[in-house]
């Protein structure tokens, strides 16, 4: 049977219009499914995204902290130093500016010396230092270093420290505010070589009246709470003494101190390490050698005068047990 043309006109418009419907219900189909599945991969990324802002965080101390670095030569410590503790106190939630104060003369290092530099050059906006040996890591993360509300706090207490246990010990991590160091002039100036600095800034804030805290509640012991990664037999300690240096330096020092630090800056420079970010001063002090002639040792005679053994509160050599070896 021949169709006329007008039926085959109709034909061919009602076949188009089955095939135009059919392609519209597929593509509605496949819409429906794409939305569906971008839907499940959107919750998905945003409960991820979720996991990672939501992790608990401490809030940010309106405290700022300088980490005071005194220096000369350690730069395969100072490499694991800084990234090591932007991560331990970002954990703490801890503000904080890392200043590394190079000894970059001739003379003896002079550990206390450099603290008081980095004092006068650190940034005046943190409230607080950290008077910080490089080779001293805490790994602990319940030792604190938030800023010290009860006076200054010692991080590597005697309890606490690797090596050392003497009750009045104050050396390896130290915090205290920039008030209370200004209130006892900072650090004496006279301990060129290894040794003792701490212990006179110990007379000094005892005489003073400032009482010292220290961690509680620290389980980890000498074992875990520090890593020492100081070597005596790769860096041996510069325990010369010339001159008269033994008796001078035994007593507290009323002479020198933070009002009394002269030094020059030879450059200061912004590091990363690691992605930790630390202000490296190079520093050159200056030596009265009318005062502490001891400054350099080399080709001087030594220190061969009878020991003065005598005790007052002045005196800032420790008394150890009777088990470590004898010092008076």
């Amino acid at each position: 049977m021949l169709l006329r043309q007008s039926q085959v006109k109709l034909l061919i418009c009602a076949i188009l219009l089955f095939f135009i419907l059919s392609l519209l219900s597929m593509f509605q189909v496949i819409t429906s499914k794409c939305n569906n599945s971008a839907a499940e991969c959107s919750c998905k990324d945003t409960k991820s995204h979720k996991d990672v802002v939501d992790t608990p965080t401490k809030d940010i101390s309106d405290h700022k902290l300088c980490i005071i670095v005194p220096f000369r030569d350690r730069f395969e410590e100072l490499l694991e130093f800084a990234p090591y503790m932007k991560t331990f106190l970002h954990n703490q939630a801890v503000q904080n500016e890392v200043w590394v104060v190079n000894q970059a003369d001739k003379f003896r290092f002079n550990r206390a010396y450099l603290i008081n530099v980095g004092f006068h050059e650190s940034s005046p906006s943190c409230d607080y230092i950290a008077m910080h040996d490089v080779d001293l890591l805490p790994q602990n993360p319940d030792l604190l270093y938030k800023y010290p509300e009860k006076g200054p706090l010692h991080i590597s207490s005697s309890e606490l420290h690797p090596k050392y246990d003497y009750p009045t010990f104050l050396g390896g991590i130290l915090l205290i505010s920039r008030q209370h160091y200004a209130q006892v002039d900072g650090m004496s100036n006279k301990y060129w070589g290894w040794g003792q600095e701490d212990d006179e800034f110990y007379v000094r804030m005892r005489q003073a009246g400032i009482s010292i805290d220290r961690p509680a509640g620290i389980r980890t012991g000498r074992e875990g709470s520090f890593r020492h990664t100081h070597s005596s037999k790769e860096r041996k300690r510069d325990n010369a003494k010339c001159y008269n240096q033994r008796n001078l330096t035994r007593r507290r020092d009323r002479q020198t101190g933070l009002s009394t630090t002269f030094y020059k800056v030879g450059s200061k420079k912004q590091l990363v390490v690691d992605g930790a970010a630390v202000n490296f001063l190079d520093i050159q002090l200056e030596c009265d050698r009318l005062i502490t002639p001891w400054c350099n040792c080399t080709g001087a005679p030594p220190d061969k005068n009878t020991p003065d053994r005598t005790r007052d509160e002045d005196v800032v050599v420790p008394l150890l047990r009777k088990n470590k070896k004898t010092v008076t």
